[in-house]
């Protein structure tokens, strides 16, 4: 494998924007990969890493999957002809199986898409969204507390 190759694999695994706030606040119950329709400034500034999700959200309208809220810099370098719009609206590209289960899911009580993560695939910018039920305050606290536990207790197994 030529170094070319392998720079190209390590910058594929790793993910372009990250939603951590999500698994917090959610529960995430299941989970889809989806592909976005992207203009060609936009690829460009997900390939330089200038992506935040975190504020982001999915919505379904007319059978079809929008991503809203995802904000990608402009580069300073972009075309002087095309005027960038850094929080635009975009659509997701989910089989049309997938689409009517989030449908169905989402019509349920208290489960709502969000995304999780953004990465490539094959060349490919994909959105990871989840279908997510929300966490009440107690739930939070027991996370966290369950989290402090376990690093204590590798703490002290290090110790000895």
């Amino acid at each position: 494998m030529t170094q070319d190759k392998k720079a190209a694999d390590k910058s594929e695994s790793r993910p372009i924007a990250e939603n951590r706030k999500a698994r917090y606040d959610y529960f995430i119950e299941h989970r889809y990969e989806a592909g976005l329709v992207l203009q060609g400034w936009e690829v460009k500034s997900l390939r330089a890493g200038k992506a935040q999700i975190t504020e982001s959200h999915v919505f379904l309208r007319h059978g079809e999957a929008f991503v809203m809220g995802i904000h990608i810099t402009p580069l300073k370098t972009s075309s002087t002809h095309v005027l960038p719009e850094p929080t635009r609206t975009r659509k997701l590209l989910l089989n049309q199986r997938e689409i009517v289960h989030l449908i169905g899911v989402v019509e349920r009580e208290g489960y709502t898409i969000v995304p999780l993560e953004l990465y490539w695939v094959r060349g490919r910018a994909k959105l990871a969204i989840g279908v997510a039920k929300g966490k009440k305050q107690h739930d939070k606290r027991e996370v966290e507390k369950d989290r402090d536990w376990k690093r204590d207790k590798a703490r002290a197994l290090r110790r000895g």
